[in-house]
């Protein structure tokens, strides 16, 4: 079955190149007539895009609390927590750092911001970008929850992970009399994860919507005027694609062909809906049935949400220095190194934020006096670029915890996943 949703997928984004190519080409004649009917069909298009990933979302929070609670409950003491998440940790800044430098010497090779013949918008003017969202305060005290059911209701990833690792701590210390709620978990776990696959059978026709709408709304001429940009853009993610997957075979060896293997849908569902959410579930199934086990995968997968956007972090590098190429703008490497970090840091835990990317450029963006105006030069491209860095993000997630599986000595054979095994089983206990 997971073979052929594969397959549908694929189809479903090539249809929908197609009918959203044809869509723009047959309607839009350059009048507002046109666009604002090319508007209304991309709009109930989307009923179609929005209703798959509420299905999604609903699944997300039960299953990262009920996964993150039973693998944190069966890895027996605090010690091992702490050490896989400074394992995790350690690899997530060091992702970022390679995602962020790789970015920076891309964008001053390529230079895509110069000599594009666009005329920048007044330094006065505004990006349309809301950074309401956007407070370093709120954010760092948002990561402890004041209501575990706020947090479910919100599908607030970070607060969730926080009150799991509380609780399965709790758990593993009391021990025996804890074990009803074990066995809860885990039979929440199989629930959802079932619901994920009634879920993803809807994936094919979501995919064909969202990209139909986006070519039917945008058309190929977006695409055009800031071709250049977004190739470069690209260009940078392959390389990242090279340099994680390289490493991931340095560490894990041949395995990394069959996790690639396992996570391929995934990574395309991310791709063609421009969500690295939508691919939460598949990607925690696939990380299993590579044989990283449910207990690494079910914490360090979630913690990645939150602290591991290598796709990301890719994207806001070429964003923000394209900005400022655009404007013409000669920043010192000594700044740029500046606005990168400022990018690494201000970037975690904002996973749950709107258009996260935007909003972290354009706050940094400020921080360096360069209009975040600036934005608005590739805001119409947004949405292709979003489709490329969220398969990234899934790709980097599910390499760095088959690397902390690795590190851990627990990578086991690939096959049917342990939540899978314990279904087929039947309730024990």
């Amino acid at each position: 079955m997971a073979k052929r949703l594969t397959y549908y997928i694929l189809a479903g984004l090539v249809l929908g190149l197609i009918v959203g190519w044809v869509l723009n080409a047959s309607i839009d004649d350059g009048s507002p007539e046109a666009t604002a009917r090319l508007k209304t069909i991309a709009d109930y298009l989307g009923i179609v895009t929005t209703i798959f990933l509420r299905l999604i979302k609903m699944i997300i929070a039960p299953l990262v609390l009920s996964t993150l609670i039973v693998g944190i409950a069966h890895m027996g003491d605090g010690s091992a927590l702490g050490r896989v998440g400074l394992k995790a940790l350690g690899w997530f800044v060091t992702a970022s750092l390679l995602s962020l430098t790789l970015g920076m010497v891309l964008v001053n090779l390529l230079e895509p911001g110069l000599n594009l013949g666009l005329v920048p918008p007044p330094a006065t003017a505004e990006s349309g970008v809301d950074r309401t969202g956007f407070d370093l305060a709120k954010l760092i005290t948002h990561i402890v929850p004041q209501s575990i059911f706020e947090a479910l209701a919100t599908n607030e990833i970070l607060p969730i992970v926080v009150f799991a690792i509380f609780f399965g701590v709790a758990i593993a210390k009391i021990g025996a009399p804890a074990q009803p709620l074990v066995r809860a978990a885990e039979a929440l776990a199989t629930v959802t994860l079932k619901v994920t696959d009634f879920v993803m059978r809807f994936a094919p026709i979501a995919v064909f919507a969202a990209v139909a709408r986006a070519l039917a709304e945008q058309g190929p001429r977006v695409i055009g005027q800031l071709g250049y940009f977004m190739l470069c853009v690209y260009i940078g993610l392959a390389l990242l694609w090279l340099l994680l997957i390289g490493l991931g075979f340095l560490i894990v060896g041949g395995r990394m062909g069959q996790l690639l293997r396992h996570i391929r849908e995934p990574i395309i569902l991310a791709f063609s809906t421009a969500s690295s959410e939508a691919a939460f579930p598949r990607t925690l199934e696939g990380l299993e049935r590579a044989g990283v086990p449910n207990r690494i995968a079910s914490f360090v997968l979630p913690l990645g949400y939150s602290f591991n956007l290598d796709g990301s972090m890719m994207y806001m590098t070429f964003a923000s220095l394209f900005i400022a190429q655009a404007y013409g703008m000669d920043l010192s490497i000594g700044t740029q190194v500046a606005m990168l970090l400022t990018l690494m840091i201000t970037s975690k835990g904002i996973a749950g934020v709107p258009r996260a990317s935007l909003v972290v450029v354009a706050a940094t963006l400020a921080q360096f006096n360069i209009p975040e105006a600036g934005l608005l030069l590739i805001l119409a491209v947004d949405h292709f670029l979003d489709m490329g860095r969220s398969a990234t993000n899934v790709l980097g997630n599910a390499v760095a915890s088959t690397v902390v599986a690795r590190w851990e000595g627990e990578l086991r054979a690939a096959g049917v996943g342990e939540l899978e095994a314990r279904e087929a089983a039947g309730p024990t206990g």
